[in-house]
């Protein structure tokens, strides 16, 4: 018996399988011609729509992609969110992709044949080459179906409608009579009721009509990614497709073959001045002429950055730092975010506190640290709230960089817990930011247009470095704080989770002391 291949060569298979490198079909002594046509699926074609040189290299040089954290994140909360999605659909058969996705659209052929008449998950079919699993296909009263493409976002967005164009492209194409095509969002307004009920989570988006011009534009672009992948690699520039919409596995590797360009180039000036210049053509900071800059910050930079000299107004900073009463409460908050909420009472994406450092200091000079972290897997948010009542002072500044966040994180807690609301509400209501003092009274060059504490740090006191440290970012938190709390975790890991956190969250704080000594010209060691 031989088969045809599933993505679309003109080869007969025999009956042993194979997932080869570009396409999945049959092995045999056809392999070599399956190759010679390069699979493509939903993700393949929205890459190309991105950007062609990131599925060429996907396709012929995957070895350079790396993902990162925040990447990583995303794909798990997506899965997560889209088995969630099946779990409420009653009576669904999941096609799975054993032994491989060939069998997929075998499994897949069989259940519309013999008339399954509930959802479908996973529902996989390949259209001239183009193979898409359709995340729930669910039919409709009148014998058609509706196709549901679940995503994790808060909304349909416009990069979904490429997504949804080429799956119903292929479903119509094989005839697959579809009722609507629809983008299965989370509401972000849910409230977690029940531990693990999700029924009123999602919220439908339906986009059929609305994609029919892209649906009409399909046969071109798979044309068009085919004819660019049977070429050489693009010469494609890097730029904002790098990013939007979503991140790129080969950002570093484009990066590293593209001319460096200027050491000081014109996009370290702030609020997008750099573009200005751009296109005018001109690329290196030092050509720029500084009276055609338009605003004072822009001055600062050009100024510090030309002259290798920090730009530095000690007198404005102490100006308002001196206002700030004690005892000062240096603060910062580490929180997480679920698409599917965790705990009764939170909403989707809820940024939940889990952990504070406060830096407490005296007027005269003496600090203790108080910090709160809770890595027993429950709602952190009671014991949280209570840590900052009984270990933060009632009187005195609070500090923050950035301080509408942790603001925002107060005033939560304080709406969550109204035994605790004055406390907390005091608090907030003392919060002052060490972030504008910072952006109007400091810059150094290598700060290379960035005000985080991060970057501003290494330019006023290199030995406080984040490098040495397991957690270095908020990401890294995020990411350590659900390894701690997974069930898995061993009791030796969850300490060695617990100091990491610590020493990090603490080094925000102690940091923010630091910065505010410099600034007001207060030459005093790292404490």
């Amino acid at each position: 018996m031989s088969t045809a291949c599933v993505l679309g060569c003109s080869a007969s298979q025999g009956t042993r399988r194979h997932d080869c490198a570009r396409c999945c079909c049959y092995d045999g002594q056809a392999a070599e011609e399956c190759r010679k046509v390069i699979g493509l699926s939903k993700s393949r074609i929205a890459a190309f729509e991105q950007c062609p040189k990131k599925l060429w290299l996907s396709v012929h040089r995957p070895e350079p992609g790396h993902h990162d954290q925040a990447t990583t994140a995303s794909f798990s909360a997506g899965h997560a969110v889209g088995e969630a999605a099946c779990a409420l659909c009653p009576g669904g058969m999941m096609v799975e992709a054993e032994p491989n996705l060939a069998a997929a659209v075998e499994t897949t052929r069989q259940l519309l044949e013999a008339g399954h008449d509930g959802p479908i998950f996973e529902a996989t079919f390949v259209h001239e080459g183009v193979l898409v699993r359709v995340d729930i296909l669910q039919p409709d009263s009148d014998g058609r179906w509706q196709m549901l493409e679940v995503k994790s976002t808060g909304g349909a967005k416009l990069y979904h409608h490429g997504d949804l164009a080429t799956q119903i492209w292929v479903l119509e194409g094989q005839g697959v009579e579809l009722a609507g095509a629809a983008i299965r969002h989370i509401d972000t307004s849910f409230v977690l009721e029940r531990e693990g009920d999700y029924s009123s989570l999602f919220r439908d988006a339906e986009l059929y009509e609305i994609v029919a011009p892209l649906v009409a534009q399909r046969g071109e672009i798979v044309a068009a990614a085919r004819h660019m992948l049977a070429g050489q690699e693009p010469d494609q520039p890097v730029g904002e497709h790098c990013t939007a919409p979503y991140g790129c596995a080969f950002t570093a590797y484009c990066h590293d073959t593209i001319d460096p360009g200027p050491l000081w180039p014109v996009t370290v000036l702030p609020g997008g001045g750099g573009k200005r210049w751009l296109a005018q053509g001109v690329t290196d900071l030092f050509d720029v002429d500084p009276l055609e800059l338009t605003t004072p910050v822009q001055h600062r930079v050009h100024q510090a950055t030309v002259s290798g000299i920090p730009w530095h107004d000690s007198e404005a900073a102490r100006a308002v730092i001196d206002q700030w009463p004690y005892p000062r409460t240096w603060l910062d908050f580490e929180t997480i975010g679920f698409a599917l909420p965790r705990w009764v009472g939170t909403r989707p994406y809820e940024n939940i506190p889990f952990q504070f450092s406060a830096h407490i200091e005296e007027e005269d000079g003496t600090i203790r640290h108080a910090e709160f972290l809770s890595l027993d897997g429950a709602d952190p948010r009671r014991a949280c709230a209570q840590a900052l009542i009984d270990l933060l002072p009632a009187q005195g500044a609070v500090i923050a960089y950035n301080a509408p966040f942790e603001r925002g994180c107060l005033r939560q807690l304080a709406a969550l817990f109204p035994d605790l609301a004055i406390g907390l509400s005091d608090l907030a209501d003392r919060l002052v930011d060490l972030l504008p003092v910072t952006r109007a009274t400091w810059y150094h060059r290598d700060q290379r247009g960035s005000w985080s504490l991060k970057a501003v740090l290494p330019t006023i006191a290199s030995q406080l470095s984040y490098a040495d440290l397991d957690v270095s970012d908020g990401m890294q938190a995020q990411m350590a704080y659900l390894e701690a709390i997974d069930p898995g975790t061993s009791v030796e890991r969850r300490k060695e989770i617990d100091e990491a956190l610590r020493l990090y969250c603490a080094c925000d704080t102690q940091a923010m002391i630091v910065l505010a000594d410099h600034l007001v010209g207060t030459k005093q060691a790292v404490r």
